[in-house]
Protein backbone atom coordinates (compact mmCIF):
# COMPACT_ATOMS: atom_id res chain seq x y z
CA UNK A 1 0.00 0.00 0.00
CA UNK A 2 1.16 3.54 -0.75
CA UNK A 3 0.71 6.29 1.85
CA UNK A 4 -1.23 8.41 -0.64
CA UNK A 5 -3.62 5.51 -1.26
CA UNK A 6 -4.20 5.14 2.48
CA UNK A 7 -4.85 8.86 2.87
CA UNK A 8 -7.27 8.88 -0.05
CA UNK A 9 -9.33 5.96 1.25
CA UNK A 10 -9.19 6.09 5.04
CA UNK A 11 -12.39 7.09 6.86
CA UNK A 12 -10.26 8.74 9.56
CA UNK A 13 -9.66 12.48 9.72
CA UNK A 14 -6.59 13.27 7.64
CA UNK A 15 -4.64 14.62 10.62
CA UNK A 16 -5.10 11.36 12.50
CA UNK A 17 -4.31 9.32 9.40
CA UNK A 18 -1.04 11.18 8.90
CA UNK A 19 -0.10 10.64 12.55
CA UNK A 20 -0.63 6.90 12.14
CA UNK A 21 1.46 6.88 8.97
CA UNK A 22 4.24 8.71 10.77
CA UNK A 23 4.10 6.22 13.64
CA UNK A 24 4.37 3.26 11.26
CA UNK A 25 7.05 4.67 8.96
CA UNK A 26 9.03 6.94 11.25
CA UNK A 27 8.84 9.62 8.57
CA UNK A 28 8.51 13.34 9.15
CA UNK A 29 5.49 15.27 7.92
CA UNK A 30 7.58 16.50 4.97
CA UNK A 31 8.61 12.97 4.10
CA UNK A 32 4.98 11.91 4.00
CA UNK A 33 4.57 14.36 1.15
CA UNK A 34 7.76 13.61 -0.74
CA UNK A 35 7.57 9.82 -0.34
CA UNK A 36 3.81 9.29 -0.57
CA UNK A 37 4.21 7.11 -3.67
CA UNK A 38 6.53 4.59 -2.03
CA UNK A 39 5.18 1.17 -1.10
CA UNK A 40 4.86 0.25 2.54
CA UNK A 41 6.04 -3.26 3.34
CA UNK A 42 3.67 -5.96 4.54
CA UNK A 43 4.45 -5.38 8.20
CA UNK A 44 3.89 -1.64 7.96
CA UNK A 45 0.65 -2.13 6.08
CA UNK A 46 -0.63 -4.61 8.65
CA UNK A 47 0.33 -2.32 11.54
CA UNK A 48 -1.32 0.65 9.85
CA UNK A 49 -4.56 -1.21 9.23
CA UNK A 50 -4.61 -2.50 12.82
CA UNK A 51 -4.05 0.99 14.19
CA UNK A 52 -6.75 2.39 11.92
CA UNK A 53 -9.22 -0.19 13.20
CA UNK A 54 -8.36 0.60 16.81
CA UNK A 55 -9.11 4.24 16.14
CA UNK A 56 -12.34 3.40 14.34
CA UNK A 57 -13.30 1.44 17.44
CA UNK A 58 -12.92 4.67 19.40
CA UNK A 59 -9.61 4.04 21.14
CA UNK A 60 -7.81 7.31 21.91
CA UNK A 61 -5.00 8.33 19.58
CA UNK A 62 -2.76 8.82 22.61
CA UNK A 63 -3.04 5.13 23.51
CA UNK A 64 -2.59 3.97 19.92
CA UNK A 65 0.50 6.11 19.42
CA UNK A 66 1.71 5.61 22.98
CA UNK A 67 2.34 9.30 23.64
CA UNK A 68 0.76 12.73 23.98
CA UNK A 69 2.38 16.16 23.97
CA UNK A 70 2.05 18.26 27.11
CA UNK A 71 3.69 21.63 27.76
CA UNK A 72 5.94 21.12 24.73
CA UNK A 73 7.21 17.69 25.81
CA UNK A 74 6.27 14.16 24.80
CA UNK A 75 4.79 11.92 27.49
CA UNK A 76 4.24 8.20 27.29
CA UNK A 77 0.60 7.23 27.73
CA UNK A 78 -0.94 3.85 28.47
CA UNK A 79 -4.42 2.75 29.59
CA UNK A 80 -3.02 2.86 33.14
CA UNK A 81 -3.07 6.66 33.12
CA UNK A 82 -5.21 9.58 32.12
CA UNK A 83 -4.29 11.21 28.84
CA UNK A 84 -2.63 14.60 29.54
CA UNK A 85 -4.91 17.43 28.41
CA UNK A 86 -4.28 21.06 27.50
CA UNK A 87 -6.48 22.28 30.35
CA UNK A 88 -4.06 20.79 32.86
CA UNK A 89 -1.30 23.05 31.57
CA UNK A 90 -3.09 25.80 33.51
CA UNK A 91 -2.40 23.81 36.69
CA UNK A 92 1.31 23.84 35.83
CA UNK A 93 1.25 27.57 35.11
CA UNK A 94 -0.43 28.33 38.43
CA UNK A 95 2.12 26.22 40.27
CA UNK A 96 5.05 27.90 38.51
CA UNK A 97 3.64 31.27 39.46
CA UNK A 98 3.71 30.44 43.18
CA UNK A 99 6.67 28.06 43.50
CA UNK A 100 9.47 29.86 45.38
CA UNK A 101 13.19 29.33 44.66
CA UNK A 102 14.31 25.87 45.86
CA UNK A 103 10.66 25.20 46.63
CA UNK A 104 9.13 21.86 47.58
CA UNK A 105 6.06 20.72 45.64
CA UNK A 106 3.94 17.58 45.89
CA UNK A 107 1.82 16.39 42.96
CA UNK A 108 -0.91 14.15 44.39
CA UNK A 109 -2.50 11.69 41.98
CA UNK A 110 0.24 12.17 39.39
CA UNK A 111 -0.98 9.68 36.78
CA UNK A 112 1.37 9.90 33.81
CA UNK A 113 3.53 12.32 35.77
CA UNK A 114 2.91 15.11 33.27
CA UNK A 115 2.49 17.82 35.93
CA UNK A 116 5.32 16.70 38.20
CA UNK A 117 7.78 16.10 35.37
CA UNK A 118 6.94 19.42 33.75
CA UNK A 119 7.47 21.29 37.02
CA UNK A 120 10.79 19.54 37.56
CA UNK A 121 11.92 20.39 34.03
CA UNK A 122 10.77 24.00 34.20
CA UNK A 123 12.18 24.51 37.69
CA UNK A 124 15.19 22.24 38.22
CA UNK A 125 15.94 24.10 41.46
CA UNK A 126 12.72 22.76 42.99
CA UNK A 127 12.22 19.44 44.80
CA UNK A 128 9.27 17.54 43.34
CA UNK A 129 7.39 14.62 44.91
CA UNK A 130 4.76 12.74 42.90
CA UNK A 131 2.39 10.13 44.30
CA UNK A 132 -0.38 7.90 42.98
CA UNK A 133 -2.47 5.01 44.27
CA UNK A 134 -1.76 3.01 41.09
CA UNK A 135 1.60 1.19 40.80
CA UNK A 136 0.99 0.88 37.05
CA UNK A 137 0.53 4.63 36.70
CA UNK A 138 3.67 5.26 38.77
CA UNK A 139 5.65 3.01 36.42
CA UNK A 140 4.57 5.21 33.51
CA UNK A 141 5.35 8.38 35.47
CA UNK A 142 8.82 7.13 36.37
CA UNK A 143 9.52 6.38 32.72
CA UNK A 144 8.32 9.84 31.71
CA UNK A 145 10.63 11.38 34.28
CA UNK A 146 13.55 9.38 32.91
CA UNK A 147 12.66 10.19 29.30
CA UNK A 148 12.58 13.91 30.05
CA UNK A 149 15.56 14.02 32.38
CA UNK A 150 13.42 15.16 35.30
CA UNK A 151 14.47 14.74 38.92
CA UNK A 152 11.25 13.60 40.61
CA UNK A 153 10.73 11.48 43.73
CA UNK A 154 7.84 9.00 43.65
CA UNK A 155 5.61 7.43 46.26
CA UNK A 156 2.65 5.06 46.18
CA UNK A 157 -0.52 5.60 48.16
CA UNK A 158 -3.90 7.26 48.42
CA UNK A 159 -3.64 11.02 48.82
CA UNK A 160 -1.66 11.75 52.01
CA UNK A 161 -1.32 8.07 53.01
CA UNK A 162 1.82 7.16 51.06
CA UNK A 163 4.59 4.58 51.43
CA UNK A 164 7.35 7.01 52.35
CA UNK A 165 7.81 9.52 55.14
CA UNK A 166 6.26 12.85 54.27
CA UNK A 167 7.25 15.55 56.70
CA UNK A 168 4.31 17.65 57.74
CA UNK A 169 4.46 21.40 57.23
CA UNK A 170 7.31 20.93 54.76
CA UNK A 171 5.90 21.75 51.33
CA UNK A 172 5.48 25.09 49.60
CA UNK A 173 2.86 23.78 47.17
CA UNK A 174 0.43 20.91 46.83
CA UNK A 175 -0.93 20.41 43.31
CA UNK A 176 -3.48 17.91 42.09
CA UNK A 177 -5.70 16.98 39.19
CA UNK A 178 -7.96 14.65 41.18
CA UNK A 179 -10.87 12.52 39.94
CA UNK A 180 -13.70 15.05 39.75
CA UNK A 181 -16.32 13.68 37.35
CA UNK A 182 -19.61 12.70 38.99
CA UNK A 183 -20.35 8.98 39.00
CA UNK A 184 -23.51 9.36 36.91
CA UNK A 185 -22.04 11.77 34.34
CA UNK A 186 -22.88 10.49 30.87
CA UNK A 187 -19.54 11.68 29.49
CA UNK A 188 -17.87 8.69 31.16
CA UNK A 189 -19.48 6.53 28.48
CA UNK A 190 -18.41 8.75 25.60
CA UNK A 191 -15.29 9.35 23.54
CA UNK A 192 -11.84 8.85 25.01
CA UNK A 193 -13.18 8.62 28.56
CA UNK A 194 -14.51 5.11 27.84
CA UNK A 195 -10.92 3.89 27.59
CA UNK A 196 -9.28 5.81 30.45
CA UNK A 197 -9.00 4.40 33.99
CA UNK A 198 -12.27 5.07 35.77
CA UNK A 199 -10.71 5.66 39.18
CA UNK A 200 -8.65 8.50 37.71
CA UNK A 201 -11.74 10.15 36.23
CA UNK A 202 -14.44 9.81 38.87
CA UNK A 203 -14.63 9.54 42.64
CA UNK A 204 -17.70 7.29 42.14
CA UNK A 205 -19.62 9.92 44.11
CA UNK A 206 -20.50 13.58 43.58
CA UNK A 207 -17.18 14.50 41.98
CA UNK A 208 -16.02 16.48 45.00
CA UNK A 209 -14.99 13.87 47.58
CA UNK A 210 -11.30 13.87 46.61
CA UNK A 211 -11.27 17.65 46.60
CA UNK A 212 -12.75 17.61 50.10
CA UNK A 213 -9.98 15.24 51.23
CA UNK A 214 -7.28 17.48 49.80
CA UNK A 215 -8.84 20.58 51.34
CA UNK A 216 -9.36 18.96 54.74
CA UNK A 217 -5.80 17.72 55.24
CA UNK A 218 -3.60 19.61 52.78
CA UNK A 219 -2.71 22.40 55.19
CA UNK A 220 -1.04 19.87 57.49
CA UNK A 221 1.64 19.30 54.87
CA UNK A 222 2.27 22.91 53.87
CA UNK A 223 4.51 25.58 55.30
CA UNK A 224 2.70 28.69 56.58
CA UNK A 225 1.57 30.58 53.49
CA UNK A 226 1.83 27.50 51.28
CA UNK A 227 -0.80 26.85 48.64
CA UNK A 228 -3.07 24.03 47.50
CA UNK A 229 -3.81 24.24 43.76
CA UNK A 230 -6.37 21.91 42.17
CA UNK A 231 -7.91 21.30 38.77
CA UNK A 232 -11.66 20.65 38.72
CA UNK A 233 -14.65 20.47 36.42
CA UNK A 234 -15.83 23.52 34.49
CA UNK A 235 -18.97 23.78 36.65
CA UNK A 236 -17.39 23.08 40.05
CA UNK A 237 -15.63 26.37 40.77
CA UNK A 238 -18.16 27.70 43.25
CA UNK A 239 -18.37 24.39 45.10
CA UNK A 240 -14.59 24.10 45.35
CA UNK A 241 -14.29 27.65 46.67
CA UNK A 242 -16.89 26.84 49.33
CA UNK A 243 -15.03 23.66 50.31
CA UNK A 244 -11.75 25.54 50.69
CA UNK A 245 -13.37 28.35 52.66
CA UNK A 246 -15.05 25.90 55.04
CA UNK A 247 -11.68 24.20 55.62
CA UNK A 248 -10.04 27.49 56.61
CA UNK A 249 -8.06 28.35 53.49
CA UNK A 250 -7.48 32.00 52.64
CA UNK A 251 -6.87 34.01 49.44
CA UNK A 252 -9.08 31.58 47.52
CA UNK A 253 -9.22 32.25 43.80
CA UNK A 254 -10.24 30.50 40.61
CA UNK A 255 -8.60 30.73 37.19
CA UNK A 256 -10.30 30.09 33.88
CA UNK A 257 -9.05 28.09 30.93
CA UNK A 258 -8.72 29.34 27.35
CA UNK A 259 -12.43 28.74 26.83
CA UNK A 260 -13.24 31.02 29.77
CA UNK A 261 -14.38 28.11 31.96
CA UNK A 262 -13.46 27.88 35.64
CA UNK A 263 -10.76 25.23 35.80
CA UNK A 264 -8.15 25.83 38.54
CA UNK A 265 -8.86 26.84 42.13
CA UNK A 266 -6.31 27.50 44.83
CA UNK A 267 -6.20 28.45 48.47
CA UNK A 268 -3.45 29.66 50.79
CA UNK A 269 -2.66 28.26 54.19
CA UNK A 270 -3.02 30.88 56.88
CA UNK A 271 0.29 32.26 58.13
Amino acid sequence: MQPKTFLQNTPLPKTEARMLLQAVTGWTRAQLITRDGEMLDEGQTADLQAMQQRRLNGEPMAYILGWREFYGRRFRTTPATLIPRPETEHLVEAALQHLPPQGLVWDLGTGSGAVAVTLACERPDASVLASDISPAALAVARQNAADNGADVSFACGSWFDIDRPSEKHGFDLLVSNPPYIEADDGHLQQGDLRFEPANALTDFSDGLSCIRELAAHGAEYLKPGGRLIMEHGWNQGAAVRQILAAAGWTEIETQTDLAGLERITQGRKAV
